[in-house]
């Protein structure tokens, strides 16, 4: 399974109509921290496939989702469930801590 690329136009049918728990992975180009987690979203994506959507957003691309998502601060992930929210962390963060988060909520 690999990392699905969301967009304003395509986020409602790939993360809000979503059946399956969704990570979204909220980023940009000049974002050093964002680079260092784009391995790990990779990672996630082929070890809970079946379990977890993992997916990227480019922040600067698709302003009216990341304003509607209120990101402050980036990279954002934040795991939604049947279309709502349930967790997020802003920052960059070691493998075992994200996988410590996913597990926590899936």
């Amino acid at each position: 399974m690999s990392v699905a690329h969301l967009t304003d136009a395509n986020f409602q049918a790939e993360v809000t109509d979503c059946s399956t728990p969704v990570l979204v992975d909220v980023w940009a180009e000049w974002c050093g921290p964002c680079r260092l987690m784009a391995p790990m979203m990779e990672w996630l994506a082929a070890e809970y496939a079946g379990r977890l959507v993992v997916g990227k957003l480019e922040a600067d691309a698709n302003p009216a989702i990341r304003d509607g998502l209120q990101i402050q601060g980036l990279p954002a992930l934040i795991l939604f469930r049947d279309g709502k929210e349930l967790a997020r962390h802003e920052g960059a963060m070691a493998k075992p801590q994200l996988q410590a988060f996913v597990d926590a909520h899936i």
